[in-house]
């Protein structure tokens, strides 16, 4: 985990909460809606009536059992993962071990740790968020977004909208800290399954290339339902 390079900064920022949207505020007080905030708000009818069917088809109490069992699982990951990236001792509870074991594999090929949980904020385009972290992956540079599931995902046209928000947190690193030798070409998103190795989705310049439009779209989208733009 030690590295030559320079840790980048850590911006102070607020997260707020205003209409059940998520904000972040730096340190001039400009609020910025989060990226989940923007992708839950710009969803396609497909992806609401498919959400709508899940609900139904589990009933609504399950559904929000589910929904924050994983949420917890997620955070308690992340924690770990955190820990471990910060050179701190990872003592998982129970629930959090398999998740913790399918990642830790992962995590031995990260180097060069020089952001970890970050809050970003792009202010050309009008939205920020919280990296995992920036760090080198099998000795390339990225972005690193981790993830849990409880069964495998197989396809990257199995993760729902995790590549927008891949791309998005890599698109604000870039513009955050262009005045301190960052230039990420590549990312990776490592999904955490109980009892087998985690997935990790490569992504490289000509992955996100094909779906960085498709973020900006929806941020644009998220700013003319809102009746306007973001500007500083």
């Amino acid at each position: 985990m030690i590295s030559d390079l320079p840790r980048l900064p850590v911006y102070c920022a607020k997260s707020v909460r205003q209409n059940g949207r998520q904000y972040y505020v730096d340190d001039r007080g400009y609020r910025l809606p989060s990226v989940s905030t923007i992708l839950n708000a710009t969803r396609s009818p497909e992806q609401r009536e498919a959400l709508a069917r899940w609900q139904q088809r589990v009933g609504m109490e399950e559904a929000t059992r589910i929904t924050t069992a994983a949420s917890r699982r997620g955070t308690g990951t992340h924690k770990q993962v955190e820990r471990y990236l910060q050179g701190e001792v990872v003592v998982c509870p129970d629930n959090i071990r398999p998740y913790w074991e399918s990642i830790k594999p992962v995590l031995q090929a990260v180097g060069d740790v020089r952001l970890v949980e970050g809050t970003v904020f792009h202010y050309d385009l009008g939205y920020a968020g919280q990296v995992d972290c920036v760090a080198s992956y099998q000795g390339t540079p990225c972005l690193c977004e981790w993830k849990t599931s409880d069964r495998p995902k197989q396809s990257i046209d199995h993760l729902n909208d995790y590549p927008l928000q891949l791309v998005a947190y890599w698109g604000a690193v870039n513009h955050c800290y262009r005045d301190h030798d960052v230039n990420l070409e590549h990312a990776i998103l490592a999904i955490a399954i109980p009892n087998m190795p985690a997935e990790v989705f490569w992504f490289d310049p000509e992955t996100i290339s094909y779906y960085w439009p498709q973020w900006q779209e929806r941020v644009a989208i998220f700013w003319r339902r809102l009746g306007g733009s973001f500007s500083v």
